[in-house]
């Protein structure tokens, strides 16, 4: 179970950066086409991050049903570490949707309003980890 944990943990960091990044891919596209700047290439740096980390979270929420599997179901800790992950896998499709306009070319909010969605994920991480590692109930 030792190697299904460390690929886990490997595939959770992965998606965790990809979800970190894109939304700072969001800030300079709007921020370039503002500014007159060929932004074409950010379009392309999103959709390629986005299915690589689509790819991680399923390898993250896939070994960790095998772990769960695995050690069982115990601790209220995991209960509420499942509701902040269904929470990340929100976000995550909230990522999509601008995806999705910067696609359309109807990505219209401001470079500020991204660098404060950047910040959420980081707000849902915190209790994740905070629950796995110190399991406090």
């Amino acid at each position: 179970m030792l190697w299904v944990k460390t690929f886990h943990i490997l595939a959770m960091t992965s998606w965790m950066a990809g979800i970190f990044y894109l939304p700072r891919i969001f800030v300079h596209f709007v921020e370039g086409r503002e500014a007159g700047q060929d932004v074409a290439r950010l379009e392309i740096m999103a959709n390629k991050l986005f299915g690589f980390m689509t790819i991680m979270a399923l390898f993250t929420l896939g070994l960790g049903l095998w772990l769960w599997l695995g050690y069982g179901f115990s601790g209220g800790w995991l209960h509420a570490k499942l509701f902040f992950v269904l929470l990340l896998i929100g976000y995550h499709y909230w990522c999509l949707s601008y995806l999705k306009q910067l696609r359309a070319g109807t990505l219209d909010k401001s470079g500020r309003y991204f660098r404060l969605f950047n910040e959420l994920p980081l707000l849902i991480f915190i209790p994740i980890l905070i629950f796995v590692v110190v399991k406090p109930f």
